[in-house]
């Protein structure tokens, strides 16, 4: 098919993220996509933990300058850029200093759940968002990944539903094993409908974790796929949503895989399968 414009929403990358399962996914599978002479753009949260200077980040001052309001407080959102040098792979990068500066990303040095983690993952889905779209760059899939990029799929089908960027837009969700026991703040919901998320959109909310993340996440993309590990409550989920679905291999043979898994939700023949 023709080339295709992919926007990748991720939690972790390496190199800017210690080597593993998600961020060797979520580094490899942009860089192959891009390497079958698609065009890409590549997002993560610039963690406290990513070395700017290694890694030669920069702020970008066009991008950047937005606030994003959360519980009737102005975040500044801050956009930094790298590159992968060697594959000529660009990643953008969502910073703040009221969110994102910690040294470690999810937990304290004590192993405590940030008790603001539902904010996070508002401030990052908004924050790509308004990124994407002050890039007046139009994504034909827009290809989330982990429980940090969840609510993604719920922003697009209601707040910017109408953005004529993300018209035809397909949204693919990517389940991670990066799930946690704790959960948010008991008025999430509250935050999400000052963030004009209809009421009826929150049914997954009223004791929000999780589970109930994902399940928005499965309930708005328009295509799951599934890593190895995958609950099996979640596993069901998806299954009996009807949607299209990739169960993503044991081994590292997946670009091919994903590559024809966006052409058939474009041309709308993927299946559950």
């Amino acid at each position: 098919m023709a080339k295709k414009k992919i926007l990748y929403i991720t939690p972790e990358i390496f190199p800017y993220f210690p080597e593993g399962y998600t961020s060797n996914i979520c580094r490899y599978l942009p860089q192959g996509i891009q390497e079958r002479e698609n065009e890409i753009r590549t997002f993560m949260p610039k963690f406290g933990c990513v070395n700017e200077h290694r890694h030669m980040l920069h702020e970008v001052i066009r991008l950047s300058g937005q606030n994003i309001i959360i519980e009737d407080t102005d975040h500044p959102l801050i956009i930094k850029v790298a590159s992968i040098q060697n594959v000529r792979m660009q990643i953008y990068f969502i910073d703040s200093e009221d969110f994102f500066k910690r040294k470690t990303p999810y937990y304290d040095a004590e192993g405590v759940f940030y008790p603001d983690n539902d904010s996070r993952a508002i401030f990052y889905a908004k924050g790509v968002m308004e990124t994407v779209r002050k890039l007046g760059w139009e994504p034909d899939i827009v290809h989330c990944h982990g429980w940090i990029s969840a609510l993604v799929p719920l922003f697009i089908k209601t707040v910017y539903k109408d953005d004529p960027l993300l018209q035809g837009t397909k949204i693919v969700y990517t389940i991670h094993p990066d799930s946690f026991p704790e959960k948010f703040s008991t008025n999430f919901g509250k935050k999400l409908r000052q963030t004009n998320i209809p009421r009826e959109c929150l049914n997954h909310f009223r004791n929000p974790g999780y589970d109930q993340i994902i399940q928005t996440a499965i309930e708005y993309a328009d295509a799951v796929s599934i890593t190895p590990g995958t609950k099996k409550k979640l596993v069901n989920c998806v299954e009996q949503s009807g949607k299209p679905v990739l169960y993503h291999p044991e081994d590292d043979n997946y670009v091919d895989m994903y590559d024809e898994f966006y052409d058939q939700i474009l041309a709308g023949v993927a299946d559950n399968k």
